[in-house]
């Protein structure tokens, strides 16, 4: 059912308060309907990447603006190209960086599948169906036999040797999303399915299988956001991070060796937080971000506390869209806030290999 609720949190944020950092976004959309990572400041204009878009177009439509959001979406489905990819990123409607890359590819099923739980809209989700069947397909030839995704593709042709593993666990997410759609729309893709399955079990049980990026925050929560750990693993994963990541009174670093708190990375962790039974974490976390919110309701990328300014100095459309998504999950208020936890009825959680031989499972001697 189409939901017209607008989350709060209480006492920490009003509906009038989402409302408002919605408007923020919009404010940065270009007239094209692409919402870059923020609008030019000073003389400098901000990138477009397909991930970030749909992330603020998903928070557009949990804000009530839906025809803003239905604006991000008809651009992206425009500029979508023949093998099913996007530019890693444009400036002011120039493609600067032409590779693509497979979480941007796969994630535009996560905004389509959360527009048709929060909205009801069949005639969307007919309608963009073919974009996200080909970015999926784009994505998965990008998989190894092993199960992850490789990271891009270069406009040659040429596969990157390195998966990354925040990457490869939005994915996971991603095909499950797209797996749900398909089933809805009547064309399902068991092959899907049994990719994601691999997918996942590899973010899961084989560190092995991709880049180290450990100094990152996202590859500390994301294998737990996007939903491949949980349980037991989740919360033990949660708490090694915690004291590398989490600064008391300020939020969730970018990466573990800078002095540096962001928003987004934070809103995240909120919602990885929640997904894994940790709300009480959650909300406090979420409470404690709102120190980045300006009074237009914008919010601060980031707080660089040594030198206490806040750095980079933008106040960008995926970080409060982050906000948002995380303000969702914390009230329940749409059909969308339990993306993280369970999709088509079913919920995340660890899966098992498909082809345990392909990981080496099956070779492991007992």
């Amino acid at each position: 059912m189409p939901s017209e609720a607008v989350p709060s949190v209480p006492g920490v944020v009003t509906a009038d308060d989402i409302v408002a950092t919605a408007r923020s976004i919009v404010a940065q959309q270009e007239p094209s309907g692409a919402i870059p990572w923020f609008a030019p400041l000073d003389g400098v204009p901000g990138h477009v990447d397909a991930w970030n878009h749909v992330e603020a177009a998903m928070a557009l439509t949990v804000a009530g603006l839906r025809e803003h959001a239905r604006r991000a979406y008809e651009w992206l489905r425009g500029a979508q190209r023949p093998d099913g990819s996007w530019p890693a990123k444009w400036v002011l409607g120039e493609v600067t960086e032409p590779g693509g890359e497979s979480n941007h590819a796969a994630y535009l099923a996560v905004g389509v599948w959360h527009e048709l739980l929060v909205t009801g809209d069949e005639d969307f989700a007919r309608h963009m169906w073919p974009t996200v069947r080909a970015g999926v397909e784009f994505a998965l030839g990008l998989q190894t036999r092993r199960g992850e995704i490789r990271w891009m593709r270069d406009p040659d042709g040429r596969a990157a040797g390195e998966a990354l593993l925040t990457g490869c666990s939005s994915i996971y997410q991603s095909l499950r999303c797209a797996v749900a759609l398909a089933e809805h729309l009547g064309e399902p893709q068991p092959d899907w399915e049994l990719a994601a399955d691999q997918l996942g079990h590899v973010v899961a049980e084989h560190p092995e299988a991709f880049a180290d990026k450990r100094r990152w925050s996202m590859d500390w929560y994301y294998p737990v956001l996007g939903g491949p750990v949980r349980g037991e693993a989740a919360a033990r994963r949660l708490a090694e991070g915690w004291d590398t990541f989490v600064v008391p009174g300020l939020g969730c670093r970018c990466v573990s060796d800078q002095p540096w708190v962001t928003a987004a990375e934070s809103c995240e962790l909120v919602m990885a937080l929640d997904a894994a039974g940790r709300r009480d974490r959650a909300l406090e976390l979420f409470a404690t971000v709102q120190h980045l919110r300006r009074e237009d309701g914008s919010y601060w990328t980031g707080w660089q506390f040594e030198n206490r300014r806040h750095f980079p100095g933008d106040r960008s459309t995926y970080t409060a869209a982050a906000v948002i998504l995380a303000a969702d999950v914390l009230a329940d208020a749409t059909p969308g806030a339990r993306l993280f936890k369970e999709i088509g009825g079913r919920p995340l959680g660890p899966s098992a290999a498909a082809d345990p031989v392909a990981c080496g499972c099956a070779l492991v001697s007992v």
